[in-house]
C-alpha cells in the first residue's frame, strides 16, 4: 500500500523569513499533512545551504569575515579523523551500531527552524500523516565546499568519505528526532548540483560515484523506516536518482515537466517497487504571479498525459504515484510571492484530491 496519500502537498526547505514562527505559520496553514522544518538562510551565514550541515565535521572552518567555508586539509588530521569516524561506528555500524547520531545534531546555532518547528509539533499534541525533514546532498556538498585552496573537496577522497557519513548521520538524527509527531518521516536528499551532472565543470563526477554517495544516505534514511528523496530543481539524468533507490524523485515540473518521461524503463521499475514522484509544479519565480491552482493543475495533468503516453505507465498508477511541492526552496523570493506559491500549491493539492478521489 502506498504510504502517502496521493497529491500530499509538501515543500522543499528554504523560506524567506528572517523568524522562525512567521514560515511556520504559513507551512501549517498550507501543508498541514506533510509540514516541514524551514530553512532560514537570511538568519546568517550558518543557515546557508551547505553551512547548516557542517557542523561536527573534522577540519570544517568557518570565515565570517568572507562569508564562506571550508575545510583545511593541511597538516596532520589523523586523529581527528579517527575520533569522527569512532563516533560514526558507535551509531551506524550495522552490527553493533545503536542508532544515536546526537554527536552530529544540528544545534540552534545552525538552524532556528528545526527547533521552532519541533515545538509546534509537540504543541499540536497529534501525529501528523507526514513529516518532512531535508539535508543537503553529498554531491552538492562536496562539489560546492572547498579546501583551502579552493579546490572542491569532492575531489579529496578522504574527505569526501567523511562527508557523506556526516550528512548520513545527520539524515538518521532528524528523521528520529520527528519520528514521535508522524506516521511517516520523509527525508529529502537536496542535489541541486546534479543539474550539471555531465557538464564539462563536472567531468571527473562519474556515475558509479553519484549513485554510491546518494545511495549512501538513502540506507541511512532508511534504517529508521524514514522514506527517502531525492530533489535536484534542473534537468538530470533521473534514472541515477531510481538506481540509488531513493522512494521520491523531486524534480521542476514546471520548468523541466517532460524530462522524467525520458526514462521510460527507470520509471516502470521505480513505480513498481512504489516509488513517487513528487512534481515540483508550483513556480518560485516570478512566474507565480501568472498562475493559479487551475492552470497548475491543468499544465500537470498534461504532463501527467505526456508521462503516461511515453512510457506505458499507466494513468492510475501514475496519479497513485503522485504528490506535490513546489519547483525549489522559496529562499531567494519575496515573502508575498511565496505566500502565493504556497496558497496555489495548497489549493492545488485540494483540488487534484477531490478530482480523483484520492
Amino acid at each position: 500500500m502506498n504510504p502517502v496519500r496521493p497529491f500530499t502537498a509538501t515543500a522543499i526547505g528554504s523560506f524567506p523569513h528572517s523568524d522562525a514562527d512567521a514560515a511556520l505559520d504559513l507551512i501549517f496553514a498550507s501543508i498541514p499533512d506533510a509540514p516541514v522544518w524551514p530553512q532560514l538562510p537570511k538568519c546568517g551565514l550558518r543557515e546557508q545551504m551547505e553551512i547548516q550541515y557542517s557542523e561536527g565535521m573534522p577540519r570544517a572552518v568557518i570565515d565570517e569575515e568572507k562569508g564562506r567555508m571550508y575545510f583545511d586539509t593541511s597538516g596532520d588530521y589523523s586523529e581527528e579523523f579517527a575520533q569522527f569516524y569512532e563516533k560514526y561506528m558507535l551509531a551506524m555500524d550495522p552490527a553493533d551500531g545503536n542508532g544515536d547520531c546526537g554527536a552530529l545534531a544540528i544545534s540552534p546555532g545552525f538552524s532556528s527552524g528545526i527547533y521552532a518547528f519541533e515545538k509546534r509539533l509537540k504543541a499540536a499534541g497529534k501525529r501528523f500523516p507526514l513529516v518532512k525533514v531535508q539535508t543537503t546532498g553529498a554531491c552538492s556538498f562536496a562539489l560546492t565546499i572547498t579546501d583551502e585552496n579552493k579546490r572542491a573537496i569532492y575531489y579529496n577522497e578522504e574527505f569526501r568519505d567523511v562527508v557523506v557519513k556526516a550528512l548520513a548521520m545527520k539524515c538518521r538524527w532528524q528523521v528520529r528526532m520527528f519520528r514521535p509527531y508522524a506516521d511517516r518521516v520523509i527525508c529529502f536528499i537536496d542535489e541541486p548540483i546534479l543539474s550539471a551532472f555531465g557538464s564539462s565543470t563536472y567531468i571527473g563526477v562519474k556515475r558509479e560515484d553519484v549513485v554510491a554517495l546518494l545511495g549512501e544516505l538513502v540506507e541511512a534514511v532508511h534504517a529508521d523506516g524514514a522514506l527517502a528523496g531525492v530533489h535536484c530543481c534542473g534537468n538530470t539524468d533521473w534514472s541515477i536518482l531510481i538506481e540509488a533507490g531513493v522512494d521520491l524523485v523531486n524534480f521542476d515540473a514546471y520548468g523541466y515537466g517532460e524530462t522524467i518521461a525520458l526514462y521510460p524503463e527507470a520509471l516502470k521499475s521505480h513505480f513498481a517497487r512504489g516509488g513517487m514522484l513528487a512534481w515540483g509544479i508550483v513556480p518560485t519565480s516570478n512566474a507565480i504571479r501568472a498562475e493559479n491552482a487551475d492552470s497548475l493543475g491543468a499544465k500537470l495533468e498534461a504532463l501527467m498525459g505526456h508521462l503516461v503516453a511515453r512510457t506505458g505507465v499507466d494513468a492510475q498508477t501514475v496519479r497513485a504515484h503522485s504528490i506535490l511541492t513546489p519547483s525549489c526552496g522559496t529562499g531567494s523570493m519575496e515573502e508575498a510571492d511565496t505566500a502565493k506559491v504556497f496558497s496555489a500549491l495548497r489549493d492545488l493539492s485540494a483540488g487534484l484530491m477531490r478530482a480523483h478521489g484520492s
